[in-house]
């Protein structure tokens, strides 16, 4: 069975860089991140076992959610110089094991990854002169997204999983559609419609002002969507009703804002994504540079064990 596995790799070296404890490299400067991401990468290895593996990271040019709302994400301190010089050295690593990494000026990692996940997982529909064909390829029979970030949970279905950390960069759960409602009390795709009600501080947009969780919820129980909800303004309470009126605008905005992208022009080969290598010697030549005893045992032992494991499947 073929599995793809998606890392956010802003997401993850954040997580890391706050997880773990100063680390310094041989050059002076630290890579506690780096480590920490690395560390959780062989760990996802060993449990998830994924025959194709994807990087995707942020760019510096602004996103078409900046452009539409000037303060989103506005109150996010400054990244710590500490942690923004290990983003090099990261994807040093990465491409040392062959490891491709996505990225689209104007769109965030969810974006790429949400394109990634679709288009691994279904046959496209391609329009030319106006007729409609559908372009076949080999399709991921399950995609993991690995991430610290919540809003892509919204991307979970029948072949789309998202892991997200527990605790530090050891320990995380898998989510599948049922693990979705029994954390956030929607399903995956009324996510959206559930932000757009609510709004989300930690991106800083409104959603509809004086709705909270548990009239969202019981909105989206009833109704099941953001634009069903205001067909049917009617049947809701007058106090309700008005906030909704009121807080359209502001609502459907905030819909705009959380809802990821699926369909960005990138160029997907995830023929690449299947050549990854944990231990080759440039692998174990960046580790030595920057100082990782530890781990030079670790991805030797884990390309141990995959080597072996491939023995033995051609047995």
């Amino acid at each position: 069975m073929s599995k793809l596995v998606l890392i956010d790799g802003n997401a993850i070296l954040h997580r890391a860089y706050h997880a773990l404890p100063p680390l310094i490299a041989k050059d002076g400067k630290p890579i506690n991140a780096v480590y920490g991401l690395i560390s959780m990468l062989l760990g996802l290895i060993q449990t998830l076992r994924p025959t194709h593996i994807a990087f995707c990271f942020d760019r510096k040019e602004p996103t078409f959610r900046k452009k539409a709302f000037v303060s989103y994400q506005a109150q996010r301190p400054a990244m710590d110089d500490d942690l923004s010089s290990q983003f090099e050295k990261a994807r040093k690593v990465i491409r040392a094991m062959n490891i491709p990494v996505y990225s689209k000026a104007g769109f965030e990692a969810d974006d790429v990854i949400g394109t990634l996940a679709f288009q691994s997982t279904n046959n496209l529909k391609h329009i030319t002169n106006n007729k409609s064909s559908v372009i076949s390829h080999k399709l991921i029979d399950e995609v993991v997204i690995v991430t610290g970030d919540r809003d892509i949970l919204q991307l979970v279905d029948e072949r789309i999983k998202v892991y997200l950390p527990i605790k530090g960069v050891s320990e995380g759960k898998v989510y599948d559609k049922n693990d979705v409602f029994l954390k956030m009390g929607c399903t995956p795709p009324q996510i959206v419609d559930y932000k757009a009600l609510v709004g989300d501080p930690s991106d800083n947009y409104p959603g509809v002002p004086g709705i909270g969780p548990k009239t969202a919820t019981a909105l989206l129980a009833k109704y099941g969507s953001f634009e069903n909800i205001y067909k049917q303004l009617s049947e809701i309470s007058p106090s309700t009703r008005k906030k909704l009126e009121d807080g359209r605008k502001s609502g459907e905005m905030s819909y705009h804002l959380a809802k990821i992208v699926t369909n960005v022009d990138v160029d997907v080969d995830l023929s690449t994504a299947e050549k990854w290598k944990v231990d080759g010697d440039e692998v174990l030549k960046t580790f030595s540079e920057f100082g990782f005893k530890t781990l030079t045992g670790r991805v030797k032992k884990v390309g141990k064990e995959l080597e072996t494991e491939k023995q033995l499947t051609l047995i």
